[in-house]
């Protein structure tokens, strides 16, 4: 690991967050997920810290950056998910207002996790939105989506996230169902 302050990726997150100067991969991961959801003035990683408050793009992929600059051997990847959101769907991993923005049949979502090595294990990592206890550095953290088809995120996540959200996704249907799961983050915090 190394120790570093002032602008790097890692620095930045050490004096935004409040954390040590040589913080584990566990602080940094809670630190990230405790950033408010919701889309950024500019959606880049950059725009994340500066709002702070991501969405499931900026906040993974300012993860990666982060990760990069500390940790190079949990070999961040990005992985863009395609899932199909039933109602049922989004009452279960969200609430009754998030599922009433979604349509009978459905919406079709591209969700953004990360994977790490931990332990020689490559692991999911979701820092979405803030967790209900910390991290514990090694457990495989639980996705805030259902099954579907999973894409690696490649050299530039957030424009394969564009590109997939582009053809995939209308956002029409979409729109709504972010703006729903900002107020539901927010009433949560």
């Amino acid at each position: 690991m190394t120790t570093t302050t002032g602008w790097t990726w890692a620095g930045r997150i050490i004096d935004r967050a409040g954390l040590p100067n040589d913080p584990s991969f566990a602080d940094v991961v809670n630190a990230i997920a405790s950033m408010p959801y919701g889309r950024p003035p500019c959606r880049t990683p950059e725009g994340a810290m500066e709002a702070w408050r991501g969405t499931c793009s900026t906040k993974h992929a300012l993860l990666m950056l982060v990760s990069r600059d500390l940790f190079p051997d949990r070999r961040i990847e990005i992985v863009h998910r395609v899932w199909r959101v039933l109602p049922g769907d989004a009452r279960r991993l969200f609430d009754e207002e998030v599922a009433a923005t979604v349509p009978d049949g459905g919406l079709v979502d591209v969700h953004t996790y990360a994977t790490a090595l931990v332990d020689a294990a490559r692991i999911p990592i979701d820092v979405t939105f803030p967790l209900e206890r910390p991290w514990d550095g090694f457990s495989h953290m639980v996705l805030r989506c259902g099954e579907g088809e999973n894409h690696p995120g490649g050299a530039n996540p957030l424009a394969t996230k564009a590109m997939l959200t582009m053809e995939r996704c209308d956002p029409s249907v979409r729109d709504p169902f972010v703006a729903a799961l900002t107020a539901w983050s927010a009433a949560r915090s």
